[in-house]
């Protein structure tokens, strides 16, 4: 801190005497003053036309003007003098007085009223602020009234080097290839001074290194940081953190200076070859090793990064039978040995390898530096395992007639123990290769018998599984496929290909071909089949019908006259032989049978049946059939709708045998609430001898006046229930004041005339604890467990 204190003294005095230097020949005649002058214009030259009027004249500005400075962050003990406004009115008369307005006016600037001195009253930064623009004017002390016009003028505030250079993108972080030429860039810093860079030096920067050399240089100009060692290598060293200082006032003493830091690291490039971390590699691999099986890894290790380090393995020398390869793994970069084919110990005990490990990529910069690869030896051992048994041949193919009988010999299969042990083998058939046991096998020589009959038309391949194993370790199987071919045999007759449906028609002519009838044998002969076609010997002078060969074993069926009639015979049938050309020839006699029809002019089949004679003229059997079954379906539907509208007439009555309990029917509707209860008088349902007559509506005014019927005088056990109700709903229905439809009406009434008498308590009159319910027992068995029901209440009480 001292140190900088001193530094920023000295720029302080470098500063005020650069001032003090420029402005020397302002300071005594007028120093830092504006001054004004009115200039008055004579009378005698500004006359108009008229002697009378008169003469207007304007006063004109004088200043002499200078731009006024003032040094920044002065911190002297009193304010310092900017400068002095000065006119000429101010001849010593009291009656001036000078106004300072604009920026800073009585803050930072204030001015003498009587002198026109201007002082800057804090201390300023020009960082924050470079110039202020203010306006004097000379007024009138009394009458505050403007002797001049205002006048604009501008205080600038003079910089000293008061900020140290900033790196503000700091620190910094660039890469560069190892190896690189020394001058090849890096990166460029920047650095930044708040300072003046128009007066002086305070804002002219110079770049240096304190650290990083020799490694790095940096341009004091531009800042570029540059290589300045040859073949920096990034295996030896790969990152380098660099010092860089920036200095204002051109690098000068009494400068300031700010520093960053450049953090540089070297990328890798392919400089280095790979290199097997041993010259001799030994492995020990089985003989019974599978193919792709991995047999060992060699890594030839490289001292560079990512794609650089990459290589790829190759064997050059010692695999002549190609048993071996070598593949890289992407992910460790290691050569792997895989086995191409299988290993014989009994053959061959060891084996010697070369193999080469290069680089993928190529940077031809560096091919003088040598070759980018390296080989290695790998000694190879076969180790004995104790191997299954071996098949002289892995898919064996064997022919059987069809015809040959159980127990013959088909053919043989062979394997041995490649093993110096050569133990003994045993044959047998995989069973779920042959589910219907059609073969055998010997057990100690492998000969291959037929143990059921063949059929090549049903199966003409077998194939089978037969496994070796060894004596003395019966872990050790081997398999091998066996197909068995079925050689084909005359053993089968040819028949017609198809159902054949021959029509004949009344019309025909002689000679016409009927039908075309070709045959099909189930055998496969070699030279492929030849049928012979022929009547059977009882109808060889056939009057109605001859066959011709149509030289592709196929014949043709051919009509000899044209008489054939529906009436006289329906249907004819044509028994045919057919022979084959085997050894011995098989044959077979298929009929034909030939269906006489009526048939157009055109030869087209109408109809085949004589019922078609006697059915009516347009109607054939299908038509009859179709309105038949719709005559059914109209029966059927009346007899559903009959059996439906009976079903609905059935009324609703409970059977006496039925238990009334078990039959409850619930009745959801909720009334009409209370202007129900109020249209309606129940007492005359519970009393019908008490009252007689029209009771009127309570809910509403009625319209019409309705007249009520005379109600008929009965006697007290008179009462005719049914005829009461009938002539209610007769008033109801007739009167228009009656309630609405969705209402009920109801009728507490039970009747009299009951042995039992009235079971509700509506009209009741004695009390519950007079009544004596023991008669109820007496009414039969339906009311005998009412009457338990009741005598257990009464018991109940009394105890």
């Amino acid at each position: 801190m001292p140190k900088r204190s001193e530094e920023m003294l000295v720029d302080l005095w470098t500063s005020l005497l650069l001032v003090w230097i420029t402005c020397v020949p302002h300071v005594f005649p007028a120093p830092f003053t504006i001054q004004s002058k009115s200039l008055q214009t004579g009378s005698e030259g500004l006359r108009g036309p008229g002697e009378g009027q008169r003469i207007l004249s304007r006063a004109k500005r004088g200043w002499v003007w200078n731009q006024m400075f003032v040094l920044e962050e002065f911190s002297g003990p009193d304010p310092i003098l900017v400068g002095r406004l000065h006119t000429d009115l101010d001849v010593g008369n009291k009656n001036v007085k000078y106004v300072l307005a604009g920026e800073g006016a009585g803050t930072i600037f204030a001015i003498n009223e009587r002198t026109g001195d201007i002082h800057a009253m804090k201390r300023l930064d020009r960082e924050e602020k470079a110039e202020y623009t203010l306006t004097a004017q000379v007024i009138n002390r009394d009458t505050n009234e403007p002797l001049e016009p205002p006048s604009e003028f501008t205080i600038k505030v003079q910089d000293i080097n008061d900020n140290a250079p900033e790196f503000t993108n700091g620190p910094y972080h660039a890469t560069v290839p190892e190896m690189s030429q020394v001058g090849t860039s890096v990166t460029k810093v920047t650095a930044t001074d708040a300072d003046d860079p128009v007066y002086g030096n305070s804002a002219k920067l110079v770049y240096s290194i304190l650290e990083g050399q020799p490694y790095f240089s940096i341009d004091p100009d531009t800042a570029v940081i540059k290589v300045a060692l040859h073949e920096m290598d990034r295996e030896m060293r790969e990152e380098y953190l660099v010092v860089i200082q920036a200095k204002d006032m051109g690098g000068h003493m009494g400068g300031l200076s700010g520093t960053t830091t450049v953090t540089v690291t070297l990328t890798d490039v392919n400089d280095n070859p790979p290199k097997f971390s041993k010259s001799l590699y030994e492995f020990t691999v089985p003989e019974d090793l599978a193919i792709g099986k991995p047999g060992g890894r060699v890594k030839a290790n490289d001292r560079d990064l990512g794609e650089n380090a990459r290589s790829t393995y190759s064997i050059i020398d010692g695999n002549e039978r190609d048993f071996f390869e070598i593949t890289t793994d992407p992910q460790t970069q290691e050569g792997i040995l895989r086995l191409k084919k299988p290993l014989d110990f009994e053959t061959r005990k060891s084996y010697t390898l070369k193999v080469e490990a290069t680089n993928v990529r190529f940077d031809p910069q560096f091919s003088t530096t040598g070759p980018f690869k390296d080989t290695a030896t790998v000694k190879i051992t076969v180790e004995d395992s104790d191997e299954p048994p071996v098949f002289s041949q892995s898919t064996y193919l064997l022919q059987v007639h069809e015809n040959a009988t159980v127990n013959t010999v088909i053919g043989q299969v062979v394997a041995r123990d490649p093993d110096a042990t050569g133990s003994l083998v045993r044959y047998f058939i995989d069973r779920h290769t042959d589910l219907e046991r059609q073969f055998n096998i010997n057990v100690e020589d492998g000969r291959v018998t037929l143990a059921k009959p063949l059929d090549r038309e049903t199966d003409m391949w077998h194939n089978i599984t037969v496994t070796a194993t060894e004596v003395k370790n019966h872990s050790q199987i081997s398999r091998a496929i066996v197909a068995i071919q079925v050689l084909d045999v005359n053993d089968n007759a040819p028949e017609f290909a198809t159902e054949y449906e021959a029509f004949l028609c009344e019309n025909g002519k002689p000679g016409q071909v009927i039908q075309t009838v070709s045959a099909v044998d189930k055998d496969d002969p070699q030279n492929g089949h030849t049928f012979v076609y022929s009547l059977v010997p009882e109808m060889l002078n056939n009057p109605n019908f001859t066959i011709k060969n149509n030289r592709d074993n196929s014949i043709s069926i051919l009509a000899k006259h044209d008489s054939f009639r529906r009436q006289k015979q329906e249907m004819y049938f044509l028994p045919i032989v057919v022979t084959d050309n085997g050894n011995p020839p098989m044959s077979s006699t298929n009929t034909l049978t030939i269906q006489v029809c009526g048939c157009s002019k055109e030869g087209v089949v109408q109809s085949c049946n004589v019922e078609a004679y006697v059915l009516p003229i347009g109607l054939s059997m299908g038509a009859l059939i179709a309105i038949l079954a719709c005559i059914i379906l109209l029966l059927v539907i009346v007899v559903l709708f009959v059996t439906l509208r009976r079903h609905k007439n059935e009324p609703l009555i409970i059977k006496d045998d039925e238990d009334v309990r078990e039959n409850i029917i619930r009745y959801d509707d909720e009334g009409g609430g209370e202007e129900d209860t109020e249209a309606f008088d129940i007492a005359t349902l519970q009393n019908p001898d008490g009252i007689n007559g029209f009771l009127p509506r309570k809910d509403i005014k009625p319209d019409l006046q309705f007249m009520p019927r005379q109600g008929q005088n009965s006697g007290p056990n008179g009462v005719d229930v049914d005829e009461f109700i009938n002539v209610r709903l007769h008033e109801a229905d007739n009167d228009p004041t009656a309630p609405p439809y969705d209402s009920i009406q109801i009728y507490g009434y039970e009747g009299r005339g009951s042995v039992a008498g009235s079971l509700s308590s509506l009209e009741t009159a004695s009390s519950e604890s007079d009544q004596n319910f023991d008669y109820l027992r007496e009414w039969g068995p339906r009311f005998r467990r009412l009457g338990e029901l009741y005598s257990v209440g009464e018991s109940d009480k009394e105890t």
